[in-house]
């Protein structure tokens, strides 16, 4: 099937033979015909097979005609990333080159004033994210009652980012006769629940099982192991085995290097700028204007390598990228899809490689489930580097010491033992033993403070032992002798008071 058999018009149909696309993908032959037709479009297919121009070629003919009005604008397209809605801007920019149909984008990060100046122009077509959309539109500068298409584009995304319940209010906010077209890359339940409420009736195309990774990428699991517990040991292990593995790849065109936490991508990126590689970074805590920056710097070749977050794993539609490296293992499964299918896009070949330690074994287990197949394993596990020579040398010098500290404190520690009388095994030994210790340290203080004195028997005298009596031959002990004031006032001291406490002392007369 050629693009001339979709029924597209001839100034698409230039503008797509421009772009170098002879033949459709699958999900492009079967949800572009449907489209045109006007009828709601459930569609899932692995990332990377041209799901963008499955809407916007069909999207871009059914407003050939028509105009749209100040600040309402005549279709709505919604992203979850600010990449993946300036990507689909490209697009139109790409495929609209030869209409007159105008555009706008909303997305956080760069300035209100500007994207509104074109709201007020008329835009046929609007994208956005869920967030700036509702922010324009609650500040009174949108109206959203003429959208006659739109467009929930990776359904599954915005669900993992939490934008379901603004993409609801959304879809509130339009009006009930519209085209509605849901396009994901994995289709979990809460998606088909999504579905049911948002569209009519809608055509289903499944160009792929979900989930699936496309044939086109070459996969390849390394396994790596920590020397040590230390914090930052499992990942020098990584950031040493990523710049090898880098080496050893002879034809790196593009390559993206993915990291789950914000921090790491910018410890990799300053590791691989050190050593000399060409090297750019890329994540959420970035300004707008730089991200969009280092993109372009990427697609023009003028940096080969690009650190990122998953910010980057969906939106970067850059057909040069070759290589994909995990260096952290994602711990979503449906992340790995997305990742991996930055590459390998567009019929060409690409490669994908994915650290793994012995702690991710969970998160390996999942994706395999995912993708329903095991990931082929790149040589066996790798331990760390080994010492140089001068560290052998240091750490044995250092083991000799901690030996010989180790040797002197046992020494001492034998000797002290040795001295010590032997815990006895019977019944009130620790009592006998405590005497016989005390005694003898008394001894030696005496010893010590009297040189000339006579030496003192360290060992103390065995107390005597004491007679048990009949309990028939026990007397009473003797009562203590009371006072006549003995309950109230009596003397402490009874009989034997001080002299000084017996006196009687006149008092002053008042």
């Amino acid at each position: 099937m050629k693009f001339t058999d979709l029924g597209l018009n001839d100034e698409l149909l230039r503008a797509v033979h421009e772009a170098g696309y002879e033949e459709p993908t699958p999900i492009q032959a079967q949800a572009i015909p449907v489209v045109l037709m006007g009828r709601d479009v459930l569609g899932c297919a692995q990332t990377g097979t041209g799901k963008t121009a499955s809407f916007t070629l069909p999207m871009m003919e059914i407003l050939a005609s028509g105009r749209a009005k100040s600040r309402m604008p005549r279709s709505l397209i919604l992203e979850p990333t600010r990449e993946l809605a300036a990507q689909v801007a490209d697009n139109f920019d790409t495929y609209g080159k030869y209409q007159k149909l105008t555009k706008a984008l909303l997305i956080g990060g760069s300035s209100m004033e500007e994207q509104l100046k074109v709201l007020n122009r008329g835009a046929d077509v609007l994208i956005a994210t869920p967030g700036r959309l509702l922010d324009v539109f609650e500040r009174g500068h949108l109206l959203m009652t003429d959208v006659k298409v739109l467009v929930i584009d990776e359904a599954d995304r915005m669900l993992d980012m939490g934008f379901i319940p603004d993409v609801e209010k959304i879809v509130s906010l339009l009006s009930p006769m519209r085209t509605t077209l849901l396009f994901s890359a994995t289709m979990p339940k809460e998606i088909k629940r999504l579905a049911d409420k948002f569209l009519t009736n809608p055509k289903e195309i499944t160009v792929s099982k979900p989930a699936s990774t496309a044939d086109t990428i070459t996969q390849a699991l390394i396994k790596l192991r920590a020397p040590s517990k230390a914090p930052d040991a499992a990942q020098k292990v990584k950031r040493d085995r990523l710049r090898s593995l880098i080496a050893e790849q002879e034809e790196i065109s593009n390559a993206l290097v993915f990291c789950n936490l914000k921090r790491d991508v910018d410890v990799v990126y300053r590791s691989l700028e050190k050593h000399g590689l060409s090297a750019a970074r890329l994540h959420g805590d970035m300004v707008q204007s730089v991200r969009m920056d280092t993109l372009e710097k990427f697609k023009k070749n003028e940096v080969t390598i690009l650190v990122c977050s998953d910010v980057a794993a969906r939106g970067l539609d850059i057909s040069t990228v070759s290589h994909v490296f995990n260096f952290d293992i994602p711990t979503h499964a449906e992340d790995y899809v997305h990742r991996i299918g930055r590459t390998g896009r567009a019929g060409r070949s690409g490669r994908a490689f994915t650290f793994v330690m012995p702690e991710d074994r969970k998160y390996l287990e999942q994706i395999e489930k995912l993708i329903g197949k095991p990931i082929p394993l790149l040589g066996e596990a790798v331990e760390a580097p080994a010492k140089t020579d001068d560290a052998k040398v240091e750490n044995a010098k250092a083991d000799a010491d901690t030996s010989n500290t180790l040797a002197e404190a046992k020494g001492t520690d034998d000797k002290d033992a040795s001295d010590k009388p032997k815990r006895s095994r019977s019944r009130g030994g620790r009592g006998r033993k405590k005497a016989e210790t005390t005694t003898e340290d008394n001894a030696n203080t005496i010893n010590d403070t009297q040189a000339d004195a006579q030496p003192v028997e360290k060992k103390a005298k065995q107390k005597p032992e004491r007679k048990s009596v009949p309990k028939s031959e026990r007397k009473p002990s003797p009562k203590p002798k009371n006072n006549d004031n003995d309950d109230i006032g009596a003397s402490p001291w009874g009989d034997n008071m001080p002299a000084f406490l017996s006196r009687s002392v006149e008092l002053p007369k008042s």
